[in-house]
């Protein structure tokens, strides 16, 4: 099957600077569906035989040229060879309608990239690892429970896409009636986008930011609105996902099947991150004595996209995390 032929960005348009450690090429890959992926390869200069590879996906709403980029090219400044890539739907990457999100397809994303890194000349395909940041942290974790290939996986300020889609934040709409409401409206909107031929974002974070948003959202305002974190390609900079895109999370929830990974597992969250609830009861359903849980001090949620301006992406001990399993 041939890759659908993308149109790549060839100037460096991250949000971090670039490395004079590693070597970066544009690349593309393609999902079972048939849906080509855009993503960066980061190779460390002057690397020889065949490495370590990690793919490196997230957050949910943001592209390569943010948190997983620069993941990606540390994680190479290091040893290993990585790609970042675009989700299917979004970002640089193919896939019709856009902006619209699946447990599925996601998770195969993260599949498919493992696809493609076993296939490369310069790569081991019995030492290949993903790293999931916030809601493709649960997509990695659903991955590597279905993926034997994958011998280590690092989910960091993760979020399950599924649990807050039908439980909402904190499961305070864990209810069937509320879950009833949000459906009627989806399926509503399903109606309006059918008439009107295309589908009605929902908008990214809010801005301006509202005197009384929560934490949380000012959280994401800092990162995604302000020059820290913005990219013209990124959904939560801009005008977010389909509405629709909810649905389908709502009765899907991904980490069933965790507790029978096999392979190991890192996860990786902030103390003071609104978003610790998840990693941490997601870690207590993994089994065996290679998982581990990292609760970075004073972190929070999106202090693990980029280091919150104080290093607090914990990269000693994900490098050292793969080293050891992906040996």
């Amino acid at each position: 099957m041939k890759d659908e032929m993308l149109t790549l960005t060839q100037e460096w348009d991250k949000t971090f600077p670039k490395s004079d450690k590693t070597e970066h090429k544009n690349i593309t890959f393609h999902n079972r569906y048939g849906i080509t992926l855009a993503a960066d390869m980061y190779i460390p200069k002057n690397a020889s035989g065949k490495l370590a590879a990690i793919a490196v996906c997230g957050p949910f709403g943001a592209v390569k040229e943010q948190c997983s980029g620069l993941y990606a090219q540390t994680l190479a400044e290091r040893g290993f060879l990585t790609i970042a890539f675009d989700p299917s739907f979004t970002g640089e990457s193919g896939g019709q309608p856009r902006y619209v999100a699946s447990p599925d397809i996601n998770t195969e994303d993260f599949c498919a990239a493992v696809d493609f890194l076993s296939l490369q000349e310069n790569v081991d395909p019995e030492r290949i690892g993903i790293l999931g940041i916030c809601g493709w942290g649960g997509m990695a974790i659903n991955a590597a429970a279905i993926d034997t290939r994958i011998k280590a996986t690092v989910s960091s300020t993760m979020y399950d896409m599924t649990r807050v889609n039908a439980k909402g934040y904190f499961d305070e709409a864990d209810s069937a009636d509320a879950r009833f409401a949000m459906k009627q409206a989806l399926n509503q909107q399903r109606i309006k986008d059918y008439a009107a031929g295309e589908y009605e974002l929902g908008g990214g974070v809010v801005d301006p930011l509202p005197e009384d948003a929560p934490f949380f959202v000012k959280d994401y305002h800092s990162y995604y609105k302000t020059d820290r974190g913005y990219h013209p390609r990124s959904l939560n900079s801009n005008g977010g996902w389909n509405k629709t895109s909810s649905l389908s999370f709502i009765n899907m929830p991904i980490l069933a099947y965790s507790d029978e990974i096999r392979s190991a597992v890192l996860v990786v969250c902030g103390e003071k991150a609104h978003s610790r609830y998840f990693s941490e009861d997601a870690f207590k359903k993994l089994t065996g004595d290679n998982k581990e849980l990292l609760v970075v001090e004073g972190a929070v949620h999106t202090d693990l996209y980029d280091g919150g301006g104080k290093d607090a992406i914990p990269f000693d001990k994900i490098e050292s995390f793969y080293t050891q399993y992906l040996r």
